[in-house]
Formats: C-alpha cells, sequence, structure tokens
C-alpha cells in the first residue's frame, strides 16, 4: 500500500468513526428527550411492577392516555417514588413486556 492510499484509508476511517460517535450521540440526546409525563399509581415493590397513568405514547401507537403496568428494568429504582408522584419515565418494550427504563420525579 502506498502513501497516498494509506491517507486516503485513514481518512475515511476517521469520517466513519465521526459520523459513528454523532450517530449514537443523537441516539442518546433523543432517548433523554423521550421522556413522558405520567404519575404513580401503585408500587408493587415484590414484583418490581409499577401502574403509571400517563398520556398518548405514540412510539407505541398509544395515541390516548391510559393507565398502565410496567415492570422496572432496575426494581431498585422503584424506592425513591411513591404513589401519586408526578414523574418523567422512559417506556420501552422488551420482549413484548412494558418496561420502564428510566423514572425521576418531575419538576
Amino acid at each position: 500500500m502506498n502513501g497516498l492510499s494509506f491517507t486516503r484509508s485513514r481518512t475515511r476511517l476517521g469520517a466513519l468513526l465521526l459520523s459513528l460517535g454523532l450517530l449514537i450521540g443523537a441516539s442518546a440526546v433523543c432517548a433523554q428527550s423521550t421522556l413522558a409525563d405520567g404519575q404513580v399509581i401503585k408500587i408493587d415493590q415484590a414484583a418490581g411492577k409499577i401502574t403509571i397513568k400517563h398520556g398518548p405514547l405514540k412510539q407505541f401507537g398509544m395515541d390516548e392516555g391510559m393507565t398502565m403496568v410496567y415492570r422496572a428494568a432496575d426494581p431498585s429504582m422503584l424506592t425513591a417514588i411513591k404513589p401519586g408522584d408526578k414523574i418523567k419515565f422512559a417506556p420501552d418494550r422488551v420482549n413484548g413486556q412494558f418496561v420502564v427504563t428510566k423514572i425521576e420525579k418531575a419538576r
């Protein structure tokens, strides 16, 4: 491989890595901005589940608000909240089950 080919390969690799980094960064920003608003109705600490009343979740085709039971991805996050709390949460669907991956009290 001559010097010019090597330089072009390094330039392409650098551009690819930069693009990948920007894509990952954009995904992280999108994930943070997709927190849904809700209110805690019930917590079942033993089962690692939480019941949340929330508005529409367009990413799951839910055009109306409803009350749903979610599994907590990490049951320890359920200790920081209580029924009645207004929250922001990150819903996901894992193996057909609805899961909360992040919960924080709304400000």
